[in-house]
C-alpha cells in the first residue's frame, strides 16, 4: 500500500481509461495524484472519488498540445502540492484510419499533437521540478505500434515510434539527474478509445473477438494491467530501470 507514498504524480489523460486505473492505482500505493485532462466532469468526478476514499488529488484541465498550458498546469501543481515526482504521459488519439496518401495535413498534425509534441511539452517543463526533487519518474505511454505495425492508422503509428525513441533518448539525457524514463507498450485494452476504433467497423463485436485472437492469450487487455506497470516503473521497485521498454500486450509481439 505505500510502494508510492507522498510522491506527487502527474498523470495527462487521467480522467478516462488506462489513465483513470493509473490515477486509481498509484493513489493506493500512497501517491498524491494530478489528474491532467480535457475532459473536466470525468476528472472532477474521479478526484471526487479519491478524496472521498482519504486520499489527496486535483484536477487541472489541459490540452497538452498547447506548451502554454501545460507549462502553466504543471508549474501550478508543483505548487499546489510541493513538488513533482512522477509524470506519466498518457495523453493521446487514434486519429484518421486512412491509407497515408488520403490523410490530410490537419489530420497528421492532429494526432502528432497530442501523441508526440503533449509528450514533449510535458517531458520540458517538468524536469525542472523533478531536478528540484532529486529525481523521479517518466513513463510515456507508447504502443505495441510503437515496436511492430499493421496496415492502418499511420499518424498513430508514427506517434508512438516517436514516443519509444524520445523515452531512450531522455532516458539517456536525465540519468545523471537521477531521472528515469521509461516507455509502456500496450496491446489492445478495453478502453474508451479501443471500443470507439472497433465501434466504427461493420460488425464492432465480430471485430472484438478477432482483435482478441490476435493476443495469444486470447482476450483484450485491461486498464488494470497497464496500471501495475505503471505503478512499477514508477516506484522505487524500478530504480534501476531506464530507457526500457515494458510490453504488457497479451503476447501480441511475441510472434
Amino acid at each position: 500500500m505505500n510502494r508510492l507514498r507522498d510522491k506527487v504524480a502527474v498523470i495527462t489523460g487521467g480522467a478516462l481509461g488506462i489513465g483513470r486505473a493509473a490515477a486509481l492505482r498509484m493513489a493506493e500505493e500512497g501517491a498524491i495524484i494530478a489528474i491532467l485532462d480535457t475532459l473536466q466532469d470525468e476528472g472532477v468526478a474521479l478526484v471526487a472519488q479519491l478524496t472521498a476514499e482519504g486520499r489527496q488529488a486535483g484536477y487541472w484541465p489541459c490540452d497538452v498540445s498547447s506548451e502554454k498550458q501545460v507549462q502553466t498546469v504543471i508549474d501550478d501543481v508543483a505548487r499546489t502540492f510541493g513538488r513533482i515526482d512522477i509524470v506519466v504521459n498518457n495523453a493521446g488519439v487514434a486519429g484518421a484510419n486512412k491509407p497515408t496518401h488520403e490523410i490530410t495535413e490537419a489530420e497528421w498534425d492532429f494526432v502528432q499533437g497530442i501523441n508526440v509534441k503533449g509528450v514533449f511539452f510535458c517531458t520540458k517543463h517538468s524536469i525542472p521540478h523533478l531536478r528540484a526533487a532529486g529525481g523521479g519518474s517518466i513513463v510515456n505511454l507508447s504502443s505495441i505500434y510503437g515496436l511492430v505495425s499493421a496496415p492502418d492508422v499511420p499518424p498513430y503509428h508514427a506517434s508512438k515510434g516517436a514516443v519509444r525513441l524520445m523515452s531512450k533518448t531522455d532516458a539517456l539525457i536525465y540519468a545523471a539527474d537521477k531521472i528515469r524514463v521509461n516507455s509502456i507498450h500496450p496491446g489492445f485494452i478495453w478502453t474508451p478509445m479501443v471500443e470507439q476504433h472497433l465501434g466504427q467497423q461493420d460488425d464492432p463485436d465480430a471485430a472484438r473477438r478477432a482483435t482478441a485472437a490476435l493476443h495469444p492469450l486470447g482476450h483484450l487487455g485491461e486498464p488494470d494491467d497497464i496500471a501495475w506497470g505503471v505503478v512499477y516503473l514508477a516506484s522505487d521497485e524500478a530504480k534501476f530501470v531506464t530507457g526500457s521498454e515494458l510490453v504488457i500486450d497479451g503476447g501480441y509481439t511475441a510472434r
